[in-house]
């Protein structure tokens, strides 16, 4: 992100094309603006999406839209990037609650509540960082620090219930082996030797579901872990070693691949960006 305090903008998806796991080293705030039959994967968590659905997903959780094989209208969504710094003072205004609110990632359902007025909040802040009239950068920060407050409000009302995640398929649960398994050797075969299924089947799974390849969701899974771990401090060589990888070379190629920047570049910015 841009901005040391909050980002805005609007994002349109076609197809699963261009989407892939990630994380982010800040939080992420995602608003539906349709139903479109996408599910949201959130750590190892899966969940259906419907017009004024909210996503809230702090730094370092691994999460990712999924779209159906024949998309009947776009998927569209309002995007809010919040810096740690921000949030960090946004908690200091109540430091007893608000902390315990955001300590994971939310979903929550607006729609046929009284809260469907902070999907509107998302829209004046993208329409304000679009149009870029005078002094659009301060109505951003406290439109975003309105969103997190009604957002901690809904939290707390206990007729606005939170989204609840699908029950789990063979999907989920590979990934969830996956998560909790990634320092070790993860091969396909060893996956449907588990799960009791075939290699194929595994295979075709992540191709028709994810538009991805088995062996390419679990280098993505690897990599966001490690940029947890480099942002942490750890040496790169023990980073390389714990997310997985059979040696440092094919880690540092990995994470250029994906980033475009080396681990050590990574570190540099994550080190320059907390010096600010």
């Amino acid at each position: 992100m841009d901005s040391p305090y909050a980002d805005t903008h609007m994002d349109i998806s076609f197809s699963n094309a261009n989407l892939q796991f990630h994380s982010h080293a800040f939080y992420e705030l995602i608003c539906c603006h349709n139903t479109c039959g996408a599910e949201y994967l959130v750590g190892t968590e899966r969940y259906k999406l419907q017009k004024g659905d909210i996503i809230f997903v702090p730094p370092d959780i691994s999460h990712r839209a999924i779209l159906p094989e024949h998309v009947t209208e776009p998927y569209k969504r309002d995007v809010l990037w919040i810096s740690t710094d921000f949030m960090a003072s946004v908690m200091s205004i109540n430091p007893e609650h608000i902390p315990l609110a955001f300590q994971g990632p939310m979903l929550f359902r607006t729609a046929g509540t009284h809260w469907t007025f902070i999907c509107e909040l998302f829209h004046t802040g993208v329409k304000e960082a679009s149009q870029q009239n005078i002094g659009w950068e301060a109505m951003v920060i406290s439109n975003s620090l309105a969103i997190l407050t009604h957002l901690y409000r809904a939290s707390k009302d206990m007729q606005a219930k939170p989204l609840k995640a699908e029950k789990p398929e063979l999907v989920d649960q590979v990934l969830a082996y996956i998560e909790q398994h990634l320092s070790e050797k993860i091969t396909l075969a060893d996956i449907a030797h588990h799960f009791f299924v075939s290699e194929s089947t595994i295979t075709q799974t992540f191709r028709k579901k994810m538009n991805v390849s088995f062996y390419r969701c679990v280098t993505q899974r690897r990599l966001i872990a490690a940029k947890t771990q480099i942002e942490k401090g750890f040496p790169l060589d023990h980073v390389s070693e714990q997310v997985g990888f059979s040696d440092y070379s094919s880690f540092f190629r990995a994470f250029k691949q994906e980033y475009g920047i080396s681990p050590r570049q990574y570190r540099k910015m994550q080190t320059g960006a907390e010096g600010k």
